[in-house]
This record gives structure tokens, sequence and C-alpha cells, in this order.
């Protein structure tokens, strides 16, 4: 019976020894940022735009009413 134990511990401890404790980390590098140089010259003006299309006319518009609405003003106080 000890000899039973002490084989299993044995296998244990081997068993547990063997596993990797620490996780592999990988670094990735990061992307290359690209940095603009300096600006070059201008170039050459474009050419001019055509010219655009006149717009289609409005419609009439309808004749007003011909209600009449008079204010009246208020009436003035008496003087004393």
């Amino acid at each position: 019976m000890n000899h039973m134990m002490l084989i299993s511990a044995v296998i244990a401890t081997l068993s547990l020894g063997a596993c990797d404790k620490q996780p592999t980390v990988v670094n990735v590098p990061a992307a290359p940022v690209a940095v603009p140089g300096p600006a070059g010259p201008p170039g050459a003006t474009g050419a001019a735009g055509d010219q655009g299309s006149p717009g289609s006319k409005g419609d009439t518009g309808k004749t007003g009413d011909t209600t009449a609405v008079i204010v009246m003003p208020p009436a003035s106080a008496p003087a004393n």
C-alpha cells in the first residue's frame, strides 16, 4: 500500500512538472506610420467649368382675396 501511494505521488509530481506554467507572450510590432514630407510646388490650374443651364420659370401665382379688413384706431380718452 505504501509503495502504491509513493508511485502515485511520483507520477503526479512528474505530470504536474511537465506543465507549462508561463504562457508564451508574443509581441507584435506596431505597423509603421507614414510621415508626410515637405509639400511640393502647386500644380497647374484646372480648366474652367461649363456654364450651367437656366432654370425653368415658376408658375403664376393665384389672385389674392378681395376681402378688406378695416382696423379702427382706439378711441382717444377725453382731456380733463
